[in-house]
């Protein structure tokens, strides 16, 4: 698995002319399951993102989790994560993970982010959507799994 991790003043998911999802203050998670991910993988990933210290304290120190900022996460499925550019000019998707299969551990993930009782919204398993942020910061880290 692999997630882009970034700290947003606000993030949203529109497809077509629906806002589907937004947030205010948060985490946007762009996640892409690969071929080989477990169970294990979207639980090492979700306690990974909730547990990550990255939103200021009082003194302007990156000492505070989601949960203490009073943030939402906003996750994404992005299977393109899972893509390669290594070779050629076409990126290869040989190593993202079949759809059916991709989308019960998507949903698995965000069940586990949701379990400790952060507000989780998402976008909509594959579809064509538009993602707006407010980076703030900019903030952003990518995790591998």
């Amino acid at each position: 698995m692999k997630c882009v991790i970034q700290r947003v003043r606000r993030a949203s998911v529109t497809v077509g002319d629906e806002l589907v999802s937004e947030i205010e203050t948060g985490l946007l998670i762009l996640a892409g399951v690969e071929k080989g991910d477990t169970e294990q993988t979207m639980r090492d990933a979700a306690k990974k993102i909730r547990e990550l210290r990255i939103f200021a304290d009082d003194a302007g120190k990156m000492n505070r989790d989601v949960i203490e900022a009073g943030g939402a996460i906003l996750a994404v499925s992005q299977f393109t994560l899972a893509g390669s550019i290594a070779r050629g000019r076409r990126p290869s998707f040989d190593n993202a993970e079949e759809p059916e299969r991709a989308r019960t551990m998507f949903e698995l993930f965000v069940g586990e982010l949701a379990s400790t009782g952060i507000a989780v919204k998402t976008g909509r398993f594959r579809e064509m959507m538009i993602v707006s942020l407010e980076n703030d910061g900019p903030v952003t880290f990518v995790w591998n799994s």
